[in-house]
């Protein structure tokens, strides 16, 4: 029985976009199903897999597993032949330390900068505490690239040269910096656009603005809803 992911909006989902990039710039097989926020089937739909009642869950024949960073984990386990951590010890044990550190953290950020794939890139005020929070990330990125991207043997322009766990566990901060228009360094600048040129990322993003659906919540400029125009 393949992979199955259950997800939610593409536009909206943080937590989704994590496992799901990871496995498809990985080239993992898996089904995509996608169950609309807040739907009348999501609590029902989801519930069946997840103790949280979350999105996302993976789904391994009779084995379900929910939350990004654990499912990231199992696949881990599950592939390593997708070399979704460094092989080197110290870099992935960082790996693991700032894709946790990203899981747990950054709560300002989140709340001030909702992911939402469709908002044409635009500025917002930005209160100290999200100051704080971006400013933690760039000196992560910048870190990474130093001490490890730079220098692995497996070349590449993301945190660790490769495309790994770590960067989709960043994913959704690269949309938030993009949508939001965030001025951040030349370091992030360089590993923003090395994320979005994926064909992963483009693939999402076509999806995302296409969506139907809309979340006030979502929404920082509410009532409006401005929208990125689809061709």
């Amino acid at each position: 029985m393949s992979l199955q992911l259950v997800i939610g909006n593409k536009n909206y989902s943080s937590w989704s976009l994590r496992p799901w990039i990871a496995m498809t710039v990985a080239g993992l097989p898996f089904e995509e199903i996608v169950v609309p926020l807040g739907g009348p089937e999501f609590k029902a739909t989801v519930g069946r897999h997840s103790g949280t009642g979350k999105v996302p869950v993976l789904i391994d024949g009779d084995v379900p597993v929910w939350e990004s960073l654990a499912i990231l984990e199992y696949l881990a386990d599950k592939f390593p032949e997708a070399h979704l951590w460094p092989a080197d010890r110290v870099a992935r044990a960082h790996a693991r330390t700032i894709a946790t550190e990203m899981h747990a953290g950054f709560a300002a950020l989140r709340k001030a900068l909702p992911m939402n794939f469709s908002r044409p890139p635009m500025r917002r005020p930005l209160g100290d505490d999200v100051r704080r929070d971006i400013a933690r990330i760039e000196a992560i990125w910048r870190d990474c690239r130093k001490r490890f991207g730079e220098r692995s043997a497996a070349g590449g322009p993301f945190l660790f040269g490769r495309f790994g766990a770590a960067d989709a566990m960043y994913a959704p901060v690269v949309s938030r910096f993009h949508t939001y228009a965030v001025e951040v360094g030349p370091e992030a600048k360089a590993y923003m656009a090395a994320m979005m040129a994926l064909p992963a990322w483009v693939s999402w993003t076509t999806a995302a603005l296409r969506e139907p659906w809309v979340h006030p919540n979502a929404e920082p400029d509410w009532p409006d809803v401005p929208r990125i125009e689809v061709e």
